[in-house]
């Protein structure tokens, strides 16, 4: 915004330009947007910005997210909790669940192995699921990681942590394309990976 600097302007700019995905013009959009709100508008929005930060925490559970010490999946009851199903997003939860087809319940690792990005097994939530699992009442853990370097090599270092167990380890089917992420995959392709998941 060089030659013309309102501030406050630049500085909103800049805030949406730190989001995933915005480039400078779409952050001026989304600025422009948010200047022709009405006042008690804008104050909703930054109230229900204020609110998610302070209110969502991870399930302690499964990890995805929830307001309660549960999230409404694991609350629900009418799940099957049998079935584990691995993903690396809140986000592929999501996914999963438009499908109207998964019936049982989930594990968000909250991002993949990736030494190249300084993550380790430790700074995602495999020490949680393996908690989780220790009970003996999960007979399958279907990992759902992206089909990508990071998401197979996550995928392969849970199954061989879980293998002792006796534990079922499936994969999903490459209905996904590889190097996808699953919170774009459509339901069908995702109910159909579902189906003709393999084991590990």
């Amino acid at each position: 915004m060089a030659g013309y600097n309102v501030a406050s302007l630049a500085r909103l700019v800049e805030q949406f330009e730190r989001m995933p995905g915005i480039g400078h013009k779409s952050a001026q959009r989304l600025a422009f947007y948010v200047l022709n709100l009405k006042k008690e508008e804008a104050q909703a929005f930054s109230q229900a910005i204020l609110t998610a930060h302070e209110k969502i925490k991870q399930c302690s559970r499964c990890c995805n997210l929830a307001e309660d010490e549960l999230c409404p999946i694991c609350k629900s009851g009418r799940r099957d909790e049998s079935i584990v199903c691995v993903v690396e997003d809140p986000r592929d939860v999501m996914a999963f669940e438009r499908t109207h087809e998964f019936e049982g319940t989930y594990h968000v690792l909250h991002g993949v192995i990736s030494p190249m990005n300084g993550i380790g097994p430790e700074d995602i939530t495999i020490k949680e699921l393996l908690a989780r699992l220790s009970d003996g009442r999960i007979e399958e853990v279907i990992m759902a990681t992206n089909p990508t370097v990071e998401g197979e090599a996550t995928a392969m270092y849970i199954s061989r942590l879980l293998k002792p167990m006796g534990i079922k380890v499936s994969r999903l089917a490459y209905g996904v394309p590889v190097g996808a992420d699953l919170e774009y995959a459509d339901e069908v392709t995702l109910s159909k990976a579902l189906e003709g998941r393999r084991i590990l």
